[in-house]
């Protein structure tokens, strides 16, 4: 059993930084598991944005050059610095996790991922 949480969200200035983080709690180390981000804003599918499996990294391409995943193995928790923040990046951001996958490409999709975390709100600002 896997247990996320997410925190970190909240109100920024268009051009400001955010830094999400995602506490993974399991039996097993976390490096035995991708956790992937994904953002969700009213009336859309939830959208993939990072995942970050063993020591890979796949961005969606809307936030290459601005987002980074990375982990902090002691602590079982994933961040993703969000730079660079733009209107189109207001959404609920979600972590996820799902054991390694031979196919990488299939970490974007959600149905990929066993376990979610309940999400915490990012408001870009003008």
């Amino acid at each position: 059993q896997v247990q996320l949480v997410e925190s970190g969200g909240g109100l920024v200035q268009a051009g400001g930084s955010l830094r999400l983080s995602c506490s993974v709690s399991a039996r097993t180390s976390a490096y035995e598991y991708a956790v992937g981000w994904f953002r969700q804003t009213p009336g859309k599918e939830r959208e993939f944005v990072a995942v970050l499996a063993w020591n890979d990294r796949f961005y969606v391409d809307s936030v290459k050059g601005r987002f980074t995943v990375s982990k902090d193995g002691a602590k079982n928790t994933v961040y993703l610095q969000m730079n660079s923040l733009n209107l189109e990046d207001t959404a609920v951001y979600y972590c996820a996790a799902t054991p390694l996958l031979s196919d990488s490409g299939k970490y974007v999709r959600t149905s990929s991922y066993d376990y979610w975390g309940q999400g915490t709100q990012v408001t870009v600002s003008s």
